[in-house]
């Protein structure tokens, strides 16, 4: 929070609310709202004027960034006068018990009456009206309810707009094609093809914790990836073609360390569309986090809360009148989405749209060839950060703007960047086509400034910026350029503070990784083949034992000896290998210990007579056994004769 400048807004022990505006209306309003809605704010889409050209739907509300709060307590989404509604949407009611709720009333001007249920979130503070049937494209939507707070119950009414959806296909993004020999291979774990990391500089960084990828590409295996601290394999996860992995992170949940990430499909708009998912330190699956009201979840956040709901972000195109943008009167936008759900129900709580809040005309993106199948991202939301005051703070690339929101009224409080900045911006200061906007101290924010594509600046960087609220100044604190050959990432990336004070940057589209000292010394470098990309790179502690055992594969070798491959993906203890031998899979002695080199390691054996079995033990650094394979029986070529 800027001192001086915001004020604390969160209600304590309330979940964040970014709704829409409820409007209170005088008693006895309610009285015949069923059979007399309110006419829409917006003409019908689509339509026809004489001596005028087919002009698509209006996509914005008439009032802009208009506040959600409604008397000190409820907030309610699609927010009230929003054109952007899903036709699948929800109601949502946060901020007061849901008893506290009665006699809602939901009616559609094509549609009519909807029936429906109140279904109450997990944390008791609010709940979400699921209609029984989609609403109608186009259509007003009023909503009239009770709310009863001590002892007094006041009417409360809205409406909104049913977006008229484009038409939008979702064709795949087209990746990089990669070179021939730039995934590893394991004997042991022949299934898995994790790209090979080649590591340019390593300082000895004392900074704890293992490295988080995502890598993807063509036609390469693509999935969640972890290494430790010298780049080495510790876990990876292979998805299925087409699916690929973003975001690989360490959050909690519940109270325990939980690793998340998206995985899903990324589109040739930018955007992803899939689910958000939670695994415990055994790698199972504890949830999928999905959007809701239609969409799907996209790959650019996920971020669980202390409350343990999920904030992440959707995309949802829409079909809009761009002529007085100077684009055509029927044409496409995408609508970039905040949500937060509550996992346990899957409910959405509430959602805030850029189409409610950032005018058009803030985007640095061309709207003049924008088409429905070519749609403008005008916004497009790349991180959310719920911070200690309660706050949100955004980033939307095309806007070249960091967004501070009131987590209560759903407005932007001050924007970083951008043609709405709330500061001069000092020498430097000035980002493009950023991501990844995190608090780094007070009155300080870093940023991934990508600053491409187009090219703007000759780099990419990562940066932080100090934002003085006395002199309503923005000025580079530090910042931090690859050294050598300059990176230009002309899309992804982010930058993580670490708990010693040293930088973590994930360079996105240019397939590197780099930690630096505050003061800049480049202390670790690592890098992916050509062609690959990780949309984020972190650094976390991490401890995991896999669910299944560790794996054992036997080959035949010079001189009637055995080579044993061992390894067990994701285990992060192992010290060391016990080899066990002998006659039979339930008669085993030692046979070699040998300390964990890397993801697999291998040893030669020079079995006994008669010893047909082969079992890996796998040690602690104390020497206990973590976890066994099963007993393989010796190929016949390495038998040692009787």
């Amino acid at each position: 929070m800027l001192p001086g400048v915001l004020r604390s807004i969160r209600r304590p022990g309330l979940s964040i609310s970014l709704c829409a505006l409820a409007i209170l209306v005088p008693s006895g309003a309610l009285a015949g709202a069923a059979t007399a809605p309110r006419r829409s704010a917006h003409p019908p889409p689509a339509r026809e004027r004489r001596g005028a050209p087919l002009a698509g739907p209006t996509c914005t509300p008439q009032t802009l960034d208009g506040s959600a709060q409604l008397d000190g307590a409820v907030t309610v989404s699609p927010m009230p006068g929003a054109a952007d509604a899903s036709p699948q949407t929800q109601i949502s009611f946060l901020g007061v018990p849901p008893s506290a709720l009665s006699n809602v009333t939901v009616l559609g001007s094509r549609s009519g009456l909807h029936s429906g249920t109140l279904e109450s979130y997990s944390q008791g503070d609010g709940g979400s009206f699921l209609p029984q049937e989609p609403f109608t494209p186009g259509e007003t939507v009023t909503v009239n309810a009770e709310l009863t707070l001590g002892g007094t119950t006041q009417p409360l009414s809205f409406e909104f707009t049913v977006a008229q959806e484009d038409p939008l296909t979702n064709t795949p993004a087209k990746l990089h094609q990669l070179g021939r020999d730039t995934s590893q291979s394991f004997v042991s774990a022949p299934a898995l093809r994790p790209p090979i990391v080649t590591v340019h500089a390593d300082s000895a960084s004392d900074a704890p914790g293992d490295e988080f990828l995502a890598p993807y590409g063509v036609p390469a295996q693509a999935g969640p990836m972890i290494l430790d601290p010298n780049g080495k394999l510790i876990w990876f996860r292979p998805l299925p073609a087409p699916t690929v992995a973003t975001n690989l992170s360490v959050q909690e949940f519940d109270g325990a360390p939980v690793l998340t990430w998206w995985q899903g499909r990324i589109t040739v708009h930018g955007f992803g569309l899939g689910v958000d998912m939670i695994a415990g330190t055994d790698y199972r699956t504890i949830a999928e986090v999905r959007a809701g009201n239609g969409y799907q979840a996209d790959l650019h956040e996920f971020q669980i809360t202390p409350a343990g709901t999920a904030l992440l972000t959707s995309y949802h195109a829409v079909l809009c009148d761009l002529a007085p943008l100077g684009g055509h009167p029927v044409s496409g936008v995408i609508d970039a989405l905040l949500q937060e759900i509550d996992i346990k129900t899957g409910l959405v709580m509430f959602e805030w749209t850029s189409l409610d809040h950032v005018a058009l005309a803030d985007s640095y993106v061309s709207p003049a060839n924008s088409t429905p199948q070519a749609p403008f991202d005008f916004f497009h939301l790349n991180s959310i950060n719920l911070d200690p005051d309660g706050t949100l703070l955004i980033s939307s690339r095309n806007t070249w703007a960091v967004d501070d929101i009131d987590a209560q009224t759903g407005q932007v409080l001050w924007t970083i960047g951008g043609k709405q900045s709330s500061f001069t911006e000092g020498p430097g200061a000035a980002t493009a086509f950023q991501h990844d906007a995190r608090p780094a101290g007070p009155g300080a924010y870093s940023v991934f400034d990508d600053g491409a594509a187009p090219q703007i600046h000759a780099q990419s960087r990562g940066v932080v910026l100090a934002v003085d609220p006395q002199t309503q100044t923005v000025t580079v604190q530090s910042q931090f350029l690859h050294p050598g050959v300059p990176l230009l990432a002309e899309s992804q990336g982010n930058m993580q503070l670490l708990p010693n004070g040293d930088w973590l940057i994930g360079w996105g589209q240019v397939p590197e990784l780099s930690e630096f000292s505050a003061s800049g010394h480049l202390l670790f470098d690592a890098g992916l083949p050509a062609g690959y990309e990780s949309y984020r790179a972190f650094r976390f502690p991490w401890s995991a034992t896999p669910p299944g055992p560790p794996a054992l594969a036997l080959r035949s070798a010079a001189g009637g000896r055995v080579s044993a491959y061992m390894s067990w993906n994701g285990a992060t203890q192992v010290a060391s290998w016990e080899l066990l031998a002998g006659p039979s899979a339930r008669r085993l002695t030692r046979a070699a210990l040998v300390a964990r080199a890397g993801f697999e390691t291998s040893v030669s054996l020079a079995l006994r007579p008669g010893e047909r079995f082969v079992q890996a033990r796998a040690l602690d650094a104390g020497g206990a056994a973590l976890g066994s394979s099963a007993a393989v029986a010796v190929p016949a070529t390495a038998r040692p004769s009787s």
